[in-house]
């Protein structure tokens, strides 16, 4: 590991913490419902929206009401984005005049960005017309955010609250984070992208001549279109010159800012956070990573101070925290080999200036190792899917931890709202492992933890892996799952796993070589996409249900603190263990395979 990614990781985990720490004591009053200071008029907004949706800024939910309420919300919500991308052909801000989107690909797309996942099997330049980004992308984009916002604070209120029978009111834990949180740190957000070079507009596409043309060859085709053969059946093919290039334009700030502050990872390019207008200075690579962890860590913060005990958010934000510094050097450590295949070939991988050697393909030279590799952690560890590099063309182990930090189930933290629910859920685990151990009834935060809790956790924890690996089985199995491997062997399984880690776990990011737009991969994804999210969420809102309705005891001399370093190990190796249970055998036949295999001498 370089000096240079050492500095980078530090840097990145300081400036991280001095901002989460403000972020969570804000987010606190947010899930509280107290008043903001300084936003004081944006209370007649927050009234006059609750008196259009017929409720009262004091109303409450049972547990069951919350669920249907979410569930119906993002239910809607898919079937608002499938609408316009079937009709987008017919609708305004399209000066492409791009054709309407089939029904698989926005069936797959519907119910990826309503799921916080934004996988995307498409070109968004070449497929969504403005209209599409901006009205039901980048509005699912702040809705999903907001719906994990909710269930954490939903959860975090079964935790303080004390034989109520209610977890707080789905419509108001939305609106409330996106009017306070999501949107105005989105327009701060937005006018510093812009600053750094990121475009905003709704201009057509233009066409440039390029400073140097390119020469190259392609199949040539027949007046039917079909592609011409010579007499020994071999494509005939032709010499074209390009001597222009299109640069699509587009509304992209305002979608980039929500997409990584939601930790959603749709972009607005088909090459995401590579692509210079999407990200286009080091300093903009740097604030992206930032502003993707920056709510998930506050989240922590604010958790603390909700139950009253802010060790209690230091001790999950240590979990958190101890897992991600070890996988990301590993995978820094990983990329910062040379490739033995190129070596051999006397390929000088030291692309840039930034770099003494290393594998830098897939990467770009203005990020250069250090920065890639760390965002691809960043990414993955949150559930965000937003890239800057592909992660097809990392070494074997180092894209094997991006696959890894999914499978934990992104709770290393994770998504907006997500990585906190996800990560209690891991704690409630814990408690009750240290409560067989030592014979006593396992209780965290004062609440006892019995077999409904442990049954709702279980299939919490549970659903993910099922989806994931018989995803990767029957794909594995069907020749339609098959057809889309351009990488045969150990990195083909490697891709296939990907995918299935990424829907199911709601992150998004994808090793490009499997083509994925397929009518198979688009249904069988969106299956992952809606259990992974939904079929989590329902069993969480459940715990916080049954947890709300139990009595808060007191502190004895036999409580197990669940603030000190000690739980902190205990936490960490729980999550570990169930994914090294969970998918050490996958990983076997897939990243560890074709690390063996390319380094064997």
């Amino acid at each position: 590991m370089t000096t240079q990614s050492f500095l980078l990781l530090i840097a990145f985990l300081a400036v991280l913490l001095a901002l989460a720490y403000p972020m969570g004591l804000y987010l606190a009053k947010v899930g509280n419902g107290t008043p903001i200071p300084g936003l004081g008029w944006m209370v007649k907004v927050e009234n006059f929206i609750y008196r259009l949706s017929g409720i009262t800024a004091d109303s409450v939910m049972s547990w069951k009401t919350y669920a249907i309420a979410l569930v119906v919300f993002n239910a809607l919500g898919a079937i608002a984005v499938y609408t316009v991308q079937r009709l987008q052909a017919w609708l305004p801000l399209n000066p492409q005049a791009l054709a309407n989107v089939s029904p698989d690909s926005a069936f797959n797309t519907a119910i990826s960005f309503v799921s916080n996942t934004n996988w995307q099997g498409y070109g968004g330049e070449s497929t969504m017309s403005y209209l599409t980004q901006m009205l039901v992308l980048t509005g699912q984009n702040f809705f999903s955010a907001a719906t994990g916002m909710a269930v954490a604070f939903a959860l975090i209120r079964g935790f303080s609250s004390r034989s109520v029978k209610t977890i707080g009111n789905f419509w108001i834990d939305i609106t409330r984070s996106t009017l306070y949180v999501l949107l105005p740190l989105s327009i701060v957000f937005a006018v510093f992208l812009m600053g750094q070079g990121v475009i905003q507009n709704f201009s057509a596409y233009k066409d440039v001549t390029l400073l140097d043309p390119v020469t190259y060859m392609q199949p040539k085709s027949g007046p039917d279109g079909q592609p011409l053969k010579d007499a020994k059946g071999n494509p005939v093919l032709e010499t074209l010159t390009a001597k222009t290039q299109t640069l699509a334009m587009g509304p992209v700030a305002s979608q980039e800012a929500i997409k990584l502050l939601g930790t959603n990872g749709g972009g607005f390019f088909n090459a995401n956070s590579a692509h210079p207008y999407e990200n286009p200075t080091a300093l903009s690579n740097f604030f992206q990573m930032l502003s993707i962890f920056l709510i998930p860590a506050g989240m922590c913060f604010a958790f603390g101070r909700m139950v009253g005990d802010i060790r209690q958010g230091w001790a999950v934000l240590g979990a958190m925290t101890a897992i991600f510094m070890v996988t990301t050097v590993v995978v820094l450590i990983a990329e910062q080999q040379a490739h033995p295949a190129l070596h051999a070939l006397g390929v000088d991988q030291a692309a840039s200036a930034l770099q003494s050697g290393g594998n830098m393909e897939g990467k770009e030279t203005r990020f250069g190792i250090s920065a890639s590799a760390l965002f691809a952690a960043v990414t993955t560890a949150a559930s965000c899917g937003a890239v800057n590099a592909m992660h097809d063309s990392f070494m074997p182990l180092g894209g094997m931890v991006p696959l890894v930090l999914m499978q934990f189930g992104e709770v290393v933290f994770g998504g907006v709202g997500s990585g906190l629910y996800g990560m209690l859920i891991f704690a409630i685990l814990a408690v009750f492992i240290a409560g067989l151990m030592i014979g006593r009834t396992p209780e965290y935060l004062g609440k006892k933890i019995q077999s409904f809790e442990m049954k709702m956790t279980s299939i919490a924890i549970l659903v993910t892996p099922v989806l994931v690996l018989a995803g990767t089985a029957i794909a594995v199995i069907l020749d339609p799952g098959r057809a889309s491997i351009a990488n045969p062997g150990a990195h083909g399984f490697s891709e296939i796993l990907y995918a299935f880690s990424s829907a199911a776990n709601n992150n998004g990011s994808a090793f490009a070589g499997l083509s994925a737009n397929t009518p198979f991969y688009n249904i069988m994804l969106v299956i992952a996409m809606w259990f992974g999210r939904f079929a989590m969420i329902v069993p969480i809102l459940a715990v916080a249900g049954s947890l709300a309705a139990k009595k808060r005891l007191e502190v004895t001399a036999g409580t197990m603190p669940t603030h000190g370093p000690l739980f902190v190990a205990l936490l960490v190796g729980v999550v570990v263990l169930v994914g090294i249970l969970n998918y050490v055998p996958a990983l076997a036949l897939g990243p560890i395979v074709e690390h063996l295999q390319l380094f064997a001498h």
